[in-house]
């Protein structure tokens, strides 16, 4: 039974995407066939309001097909054309699509750094690139440890998005614990959280480090399933009954921008004690929207 209410969705998902990529193809091909910078200012928009367009009718059949609350709080004077960088915790594909209905034309196009494997997803891997998405190897502390150029690529391709980010209107996407919750990843790195994974910080560190001045704040945002972690298939089928969403605006320290982290030891260890501190909040809070004490 489940299937039958899931399948229709998918189709009309897949149509909703074959029908918001082709005129978005068309219109990176043509950028990328005129390099100008000129072309680019006219292509940018027409690209961000193709994404954003497919965005809201996705939100928009949550809303039809399924009976999901959403709780939001938090963080109301939010900017169109602001320049923000977003982290989130991370445990389920469905995050991707609750980031995407709370934030979509409230504030720039969602940009994610992706690993560079998902460039070969059907159709969306090909909208991602023409939509500017970084596309990274994403290496282990390991593969970068016996070959260390493999980091380096990873933060050039940060770098020359950031570049390009610049001079637009963006928000740049990070889930700092680098990948989706679980109860075995929490226990297999001794995670002092209760609810999160260890932070990552050397990726927020060079996006600071590349912006500069460029970003207005962030938004650090926390969300809870409180009927357990769901999966896309759960979504469509139905079977997610609540989101709560809280989003905090928080102003970027002054003292982190432009400085090394790679190089600097005292800054990194500052840096990463900022970022301890702000999964300690996010754990707390977490504790707070489950109802849980301690």
């Amino acid at each position: 039974m489940v299937w039958l209410r899931v399948v229709p969705i998918l189709l009309l998902i897949a149509l909703n995407t074959l029908a918001h990529c082709l005129p978005l193809f068309a219109v990176a091909l043509f950028k990328a066939m005129l390099p100008l910078r000129a072309v680019r200012r006219a292509c940018n928009p027409l690209l961000t309001g193709l994404a954003e367009s497919w965005i809201g009718v996705n939100s928009a059949m949550i809303g039809m097909f399924t009976s999901t609350r959403f709780e939001v709080s938090g963080a109301s004077d939010l900017e169109r054309d602001g320049h923000y960088l977003v982290l989130a915790n991370h445990q389920s594909w469905v995050d991707i699509l609750v980031l995407q209905k709370v934030f979509n034309r409230r504030i720039p196009l969602l940009r994610f750094f992706l690993k560079r494997s998902l460039f070969w997803v059907p159709v969306l891997g090909l909208a991602w690139w023409a939509l500017d998405f970084p596309f990274m190897g994403r290496y282990t502390r390991k593969q970068i440890a016996k070959n260390p150029e493999l980091g380096r690529r990873d933060m050039e391709v940060t770098r020359k998005a950031c570049e390009k980010f610049a001079s637009i209107p963006v928000a740049v996407m990070n889930f700092v614990e680098g990948t989706r919750f679980t109860r075995d990843k929490h226990d297999g790195q001794s995670s002092p959280f209760k609810h999160l994974l260890k932070p990552k910080s050397g990726g927020v560190a060079f996006v600071l480090d590349a912006m500069g001045k460029g970003l207005h704040a962030l938004l650090d945002v926390t969300i809870v399933y409180p009927k357990g972690i769901p999966s896309m298939i759960d979504l469509m089928a139905n079977r997610l009954p609540e989101v709560k969403v809280l989003v905090r605006k928080l102003p970027i320290p002054a003292e982190f921008i432009g400085r090394n982290y790679q190089e600097d030891r005292n800054f990194r260890a500052q840096f990463q004690q900022w970022m301890n501190g702000l999964w300690q909040q996010k754990d707390e809070d977490i504790n707070r929207m489950l109802g849980q004490q301690g």
